[in-house]
Order: C-alpha cells, then sequence, then structure tokens
C-alpha cells in the first residue's frame, strides 16, 4: 500500500489503541500514556495498548453502543464494579446507552449471571448515574 499525499500514513496498532482509551477515558490522546500507566503500571499500559489497537476495537461489524454492551456485560460477568465498570458505563452513556438500557440490560443478565452479580452492578450503575457531572442523572 503507497502513501499518498491525499492519504494518510496507516496508524500503527499502538497509535489505534491510543486513540481508543481517549475515547474509554475522556482525555486527550497525548494523555493517555500516563493515564492508563498511573493506574496500571507502565508495562501492561503499553500492553493494553497494543491489545486495544486491534480489531476487536475497531471493527466496523460493531457499533460503539454494541461494543459498550458487549464489554459491560463482560464486566458484570466477572463481577467488575466500582471505576473500572464506572468507566465502561459513562462511555457506553457517550454511545446511547441511557439508565433505562442499562438497567434493562442488568435485569436480563440477572437471570444469567445471577442476582448477586447484576446487583453489585445495578448499585454502580445507579450510583455513577447520580455522580457530578453526568449528564444524565436522576433529579
Amino acid at each position: 500500500m503507497s502513501v499518498t499525499p491525499e492519504s494518510p500514513e496507516p496508524r500503527s496498532r499502538r497509535e489505534r489503541g491510543v486513540s481508543v482509551y481517549s475515547e474509554i477515558f475522556a482525555v486527550p490522546e497525548q494523555e493517555v500514556s500516563g493515564t492508563l500507566a498511573a493506574r496500571v503500571g507502565p508495562v501492561f499500559a503499553e500492553e493494553a495498548l497494543q491489545a486495544a489497537g486491534g480489531a476487536g476495537w475497531s471493527h466496523p461489524g460493531l457499533t460503539g453502543r454494541e461494543r459498550s454492551i458487549a464489554v459491560i456485560t463482560a464486566l458484570v460477568a466477572q463481577g467488575v464494579t466500582g471505576d473500572r465498570l464506572g468507566t465502561h458505563l459513562q462511555l457506553g452513556r457517550r454511545h446511547g446507552l441511557d439508565e433505562d438500557s442499562l438497567t434493562a440490560l442488568s435485569t436480563l443478565l440477572a437471570g444469567y449471571l445471577g442476582y448477586p452479580r447484576a446487583s453489585l452492578a445495578m448499585e454502580t450503575i445507579h450510583g455513577s448515574s447520580l455522580s457530578p457531572g453526568n449528564d444524565t442523572a436522576r433529579e
């Protein structure tokens, strides 16, 4: 593939990963490496950036909304709550998932994953919907 003045150079897998995490964390791309390294350390951060640059986060067969549903489901299935789930809930909201959608998803997951995991997710959903700066906060 040749690069012409009209076509930008293909981005590396790492650069695509930085773009993905920029969207997930809602930070500028130049802050992603530092933000991620502060959370998980520099070695793991680099691995995460490489992984996020792969087809899973960029394949056109999934919309951002569908990808958010899949990731939220996977995190709930593993019992992940708190900031990790909260970050993906915020991304899901930016992709069009509202409180009704997230409640419906958790209710559906309760039947498959069990009420303890689904209720933990609902606590995070409910808590994050009330957090400052959330455009979808309940009154």
